[in-house]
């Protein structure tokens, strides 16, 4: 039975809390938040557990194993890297850390305990990032020529993290995770309208050979959308995160270029077949997620979104704001 406290109980918390409590193998010992309404919500949740407006009271407990980190990323280093100091295993909110320093601090001292580190990269767990990861490794895409994603909406506004680094993390991840090459270079553009944090924006990510990736976050958007396009060389997808049954549609599309003897004599032809829906498991997300993170930790396993896979999109997160401060420079990773 693995024994977990989870400091942070304000928007996805919650979440943490109920998805926790109705896994088998883990029993949640106490909640901390430093303010008292959102206590008063645990208490009218969970009236059986543990309440504490003191992070120590958890990260110092002989009687928890590992805690959940589910606070505003200023705060991620300092709980994880205590929590890490008192032999306990870390479940980390997105982004992983402030910095790539902070990063990789983490990542060795997990590693010099012998402790897992799992970032909330919650969308490789759901039916549909999965089922594209599976489509990938089995060639019915083939090469892959482009990411292209659009996650918008009105809000919510951050008032610590720009829209990249609140929505666009979201991105990475699935990118990371169905990308096997290493990105070259981010190239990043946007504005800020309101509170002087940027609230639109534009990625690029160039990756070796011909593959690209494109992220559009925005908080200014009228209608929400999460639509994700991927290119391949055999057949093109259609990824709508709102979609309630297909999510996933599959169109057998494409280009082929045909040369004869002159620069004038290439021959394009189009190929437009079939479109089909692939079976896209329902289960919830999160919820197989912490299922994983207890996996982990009680067989001593590596997670797929360990503090690596964490650290790479920190990585791109400040190649991004370095290009945002210059306008859209490129910068090399």
């Amino acid at each position: 039975m693995i024994r977990i406290g989870v400091i942070g109980y304000g928007y996805w918390g919650p979440n943490i809390v109920r998805n926790l409590r109705g896994l088998e193998g883990c029993h949640v010992a106490g909640v901390c938040d430093q303010n008292s309404k959102a206590l008063k919500r645990v208490r009218q949740a969970h009236p059986d557990l543990a309440v504490t407006t003191q992070s120590s009271d958890l990260l110092t407990s002989p009687d928890i194993d590992a805690i959940a980190v589910v606070t505003p990323v200023c705060a991620h280093f300092d709980l994880a890297k205590a929590a890490l100091e008192n032999g306990k295993h870390v479940f980390m909110e997105k982004p992983f850390t402030s910095t790539t320093r902070q990063a990789e601090e983490l990542i060795e001292l997990a590693e010099r305990k012998s402790l897992r580190i799992m970032v909330d990269h919650t969308f490789l767990f759901t039916g549909a990032v999965r089922k594209i990861r599976e489509l990938i490794d089995e060639g019915v895409l083939g090469d892959l020529y482009y990411y292209d994603s659009t996650r918008v909406n009105l809000g919510l506004f951050q008032h610590d993290v720009s829209v990249v680094w609140d929505l666009a993390p979201h991105d990475l991840s699935i990118m990371s995770f169905l990308i096997p090459q290493e990105p070259e270079a981010v190239v990043a553009t946007g504005q800020s309208h309101l509170n002087g944090l940027v609230d639109v924006a534009f990625l690029t990510v160039y990756f070796p050979g011909n593959t690209i990736a494109h992220i559009n976050v925005n908080w200014l958007s009228p209608v929400k959308v999460r639509t994700t396009l991927l290119g391949g060389e055999k057949k093109m997808l259609v990824w709508n995160d709102l979609e309630a049954d297909e999510k996933i549609k599959i169109y057998d599309k494409g280009v082929q270029m045909a040369s004869g003897q002159g620069l004038y004599e290439l021959m394009v032809s189009y190929r437009s077949g079939d479109m089909w829906a692939p079976r896209v498991e329902q289960a919830e997300a999160l919820k197989v997620e912490l299922g994983y993170f207890i996996e982990c930790v009680t067989k001593g396993q590596t997670p797929i979104n360990d503090g690596v896979a964490g650290l790479r999109v920190i990585k791109l997160l400040e190649a991004a704001d370095r290009s945002l401060a210059e306008r859209g420079r490129a910068v090399q990773l």
